[in-house]
């Protein structure tokens, strides 16, 4: 987990979620983007869970991706509470993610959320990313390179016919 200079809080409804946001974690570090991880149930424990939302906004974070299965309403309550963009991580769960897909998609007006695919912990990081990228140089430098590599490995392991 890196904490120096966090930018990106990753934001969990439950400790089984770590898994998976791990891999958000594990290309953060490859494009070198400083995170942190919080765990907490907005259903189970609100009270902790809105504290933490509230002081992201006296943070150094610039965008918080939420990971939740079922009934999402950690995106939303983070999107209600904060002008930070938030992207959401469906999480499978009893119904394959739809539903944790379809709670996080049904935003009203006014509390916007960025959906990424059901288990997209990695394509959340890179959205992440790009966000930070638009305005800071370095981390846009590093984005491409990763995309580079990314693209040049993807190559180098196809086979042509």
């Amino acid at each position: 987990m890196k904490n120096s200079n966090v930018m990106i809080s990753i934001v969990m409804g439950s400790k089984s979620d770590l898994e998976l946001m791990k891999k958000a974690g594990d290309l953060l570090d490859k494009i070198d983007i400083g995170y942190e991880y919080f765990i907490s149930s907005i259903h189970r424990m609100p009270e902790r869970t809105i504290e933490y939302i509230k002081r992201l906004g006296q943070s150094n974070v610039k965008v918080v991706i939420t990971a939740a299965g079922m009934a999402n309403h950690l995106s939303g309550i983070t999107a209600s509470m904060t002008l930070i963009p938030v992207i959401a991580v469906p999480v499978s769960s009893t119904l394959g993610g739809v539903d944790a897909l379809l709670s996080t998609i049904q935003m009203p007006p006014g509390t916007p959320v960025a959906a990424v695919s059901v288990d997209g912990a990695v394509n959340a990081a890179l959205l992440a990313a790009r966000i930070l990228a638009v305005s800071d140089d370095a981390i846009k430098k590093r984005l491409i390179e990763y995309m580079e590599l990314r693209k040049a490995d993807y190559i180098k392991n196809s086979e042509i016919f």
